[in-house]
């Protein structure tokens, strides 16, 4: 549980600089939980090495309303890597969105049954074997013409009643993670790629799919290519999840209570000590190897100096602890444990901001428009 608490904390300060998937932003309330998951058919995968990344809700915070962020497929950032789905949790006195992740194995997405292989925990849509990705035909829609790598095994689980798209609070998924999930948690992944935050920035842009306008029906459910919203790739709706009546909203005075009292806030970490390992970017890929070259050689800088004061913050609050735990002071040792909390908040925020502007920075140049003739 603490884990999650962490990665929420991590998330929220990258929303910070990264608009282009603006779910949360440290002192947005969000206190309606996101609508039902939509009906929809998943488009055939478009070639060899795509990975399938289940659509959700995502939320606006400009305009104040949940929208639809299509499934796509997405070539995996690294041979063996899988997806294991962002998803929408109660935590305590609001909504918040736990980000996605590429990783070896699949963790915990909070036991939301997104369909197509991830029907609440772990992936039964396939595996690596031998440096490629084998396709399970029996939840995937996959071409075998084109694609030969693939098997078919019949998936039983647990027939879904509804549709529910968050974990938690009132009407939501009751699912915790386990301690192997925890632990996957902490292994090395990495976030979201470029074409996942574009797709996102995409659907975000297109006011059809708020649920304000499509009522939980989304006209773009699905593409078969990431940020590909026209053509024979895209699926629509074939029906809303369930019956959704009102967007998000956030009281005036920051507060928030959604009647469950059952769910405690969580506390946020206090010391550098109990951070999850700092997570490295993913591989430049620009298309320039002598670019992708320098960038990397930057990413790598850039990583070691925050492992150096990740290191030298701990020692400093290590230090602080044991001469405070001597003098035996309630107050000074409230005191101090605040100023930990602090730093140690202040520290995240700057890593992940730092970050997102490598990762801004490393982007491909966009394509120049041919000239008219």
């Amino acid at each position: 549980m603490h884990s999650r608490f962490i990665r929420t904390l991590l998330f929220a300060f990258v929303m910070l600089s990264m608009s282009a998937a603006a779910f949360a932003k440290i002192g947005v309330v969000i206190t309606v939980g996101p609508p039902p998951l939509p009906v929809y058919e998943q488009p055939i995968c478009p070639g060899d090495g795509y990975l399938w990344t289940p659509g959700y809700w995502g939320w606006g915070d400009d305009f104040n309303d949940y929208y639809w962020i299509p499934g796509t497929w997405v070539l995996a950032p690294e041979v063996g890597f899988l997806w294991t789905p962002g998803y929408w949790g109660w935590g305590g006195d609001s909504f918040v969105f736990y980000d996605g992740y590429w990783g070896p194995q699949i963790g915990f997405y909070g036991g939301i049954n997104y369909g197509f292989g991830y029907f609440g925990t772990g992936f039964e849509g396939g595996r690596w074997d031998g440096g490629h990705f084998f396709y399970n035909r029996a939840v995937m829609n996959v071409n075998v013409e084109n694609i030969h790598n693939v098997y078919n095994t019949t998936v039983v689980h647990e027939t879904v009643v509804n549709r529910v798209s968050f974990n938690g609070g009132n009407g939501g998924i009751n699912a915790r993670p386990t301690p192997e999930q925890e632990t996957i948690a902490h292994e090395r992944h990495v976030g979201p790629v470029a074409a996942q935050t574009q797709h996102v920035q995409e659907a975000r842009n297109n006011p059809e799919q708020r649920v304000s306008r499509n009522q939980g029906k989304p006209p773009i459910a699905a593409t078969a290519r990431p940020s590909d919203f026209k053509g024979a790739g895209v699926v629509q709706a074939r029906e809303a999840g369930g019956t959704y009546n009102r967007t998000a909203e956030r009281p005036a005075n920051g507060s928030a209570n959604n009647g469950s009292a059952n769910n405690a806030a969580r506390p946020a970490p206090g010391h550098v000590k109990e951070l999850p390992p700092a997570e490295k970017l993913p591989p430049p890929n620009t298309g320039n190897a002598k670019a992708d070259k320098k960038y990397q050689q930057q990413q790598d800088k850039q990583y070691a100096q925050q492992q150096k004061e990740r290191q030298k913050l701990q020692q400093q609050q290590e230090k602080e602890d044991q001469r405070i735990q001597k003098q035996n002071n309630d107050a000074q040792r409230q005191q101090t444990e605040q100023r930990h909390q602090q730093q140690t908040q202040n520290l995240m925020q700057r890593h992940q901001q730092q970050n997102q502007q490598m990762q801004q920075r490393m982007q491909p140049p966009a394509p120049r428009p041919e000239p008219r003739r």
